[in-house]
């Protein structure tokens, strides 16, 4: 990739807008340039009446990797670290009149879940992998909160928020932040399965179905992401989020990890 390509591609077909996250040298990590693509996009996607449905997809094996650490340990100084902005691209796609699904061919992490979970439906891949790694980078998973503990089963989000271990697809479907889960090669037909059905729908019935779910399970995502958002920010800044980012940039532990 070189210095000016868009780090989100967009290709509409048949009423179907696939936002494309294309940043793979860092794991499509949410860098401001990237998530203001994203919302830009987002926005085009939704003032389009071609457009019905809204795919988030990805290039490279990895959905998300989560906040950019690498922008975020270059951010210290002016205090505008990236994950500020992630409570404003959850918002947005919650908001979106357009139902939205996220395809997930690879592992996601930390802020890439809260994304997955802002979806109206997922589709991952069974190999796909998840995890919140906040609390092992010495953060809290605070802004997707937002959306994702509306999903998630109330003990699975005990557990899978305190400990940060890795699970699977079966199980991203178990505990409620995907849809559904299948086989890598059938993916791809799965999410055009999902699509077809969705364009068969009256554009404002849709968006008025969607505004009636996001009562019942997010009425104020925007004012909570905005709130979660900066709790996230002052973790990232505190002397456990510095190290926390800096460890896992050296592939180290972090100092509080005991010595074995």
């Amino acid at each position: 990739m070189t210095s000016g390509d868009p780090l989100v591609r967009v290709e509409t077909d048949r009423g179907v807008a696939t936002l494309t996250l294309d940043s793979p040298h860092n794991r499509n990590a949410l860098s401001t340039p990237l998530m203001t693509e994203l919302t830009a996009a987002l926005a085009t996607a939704t003032a389009d009446p071609a457009v019905r449905v809204v795919v988030l997809s990805h290039t490279g094996p990895v959905f998300c990797s989560g906040a950019d650490l690498k922008e975020t340990a270059t951010a210290y100084a002016s205090g505008k670290v990236p994950v500020g902005m992630l409570g404003d691209v959850l918002a947005t796609v919650v908001e979106c009149p357009k139902p939205v699904v996220a395809r997930v061919g690879g592992p996601a992490r930390a802020g890439g879940l809260g994304l997955i979970a802002a979806a109206d439906i997922a589709i991952c891949a069974t190999e796909a992998t998840f995890a919140f790694t906040e609390v092992r980078l010495g953060v809290i998973p605070a802004v997707i909160s937002a959306t994702v503990l509306s999903r998630l089963h109330p003990r699975a989000a005990q557990a899978l928020y305190l400990t940060g271990e890795v699970f699977d697809g079966i199980r991203a479907v178990e505990v409620g932040l995907v849809t559904a889960a299948v086989g890598v090669e059938e993916l791809d037909a799965t999410v055009r399965s999902y699509c077809a059905a969705l364009v068969r729908g009256a554009p404002n019935a849709l968006a008025g179905t969607k505004e009636l779910l996001v009562r019942a399970s997010l009425p104020s995502v925007r004012e909570d992401a905005a709130e979660l958002a900066a709790r996230s920010i002052g973790y990232f800044l505190s002397e456990e989020g510095r190290e926390g980012v800096a460890a896992f940039r050296e592939k180290r532990d972090p100092s509080w990890v005991p010595a074995r």
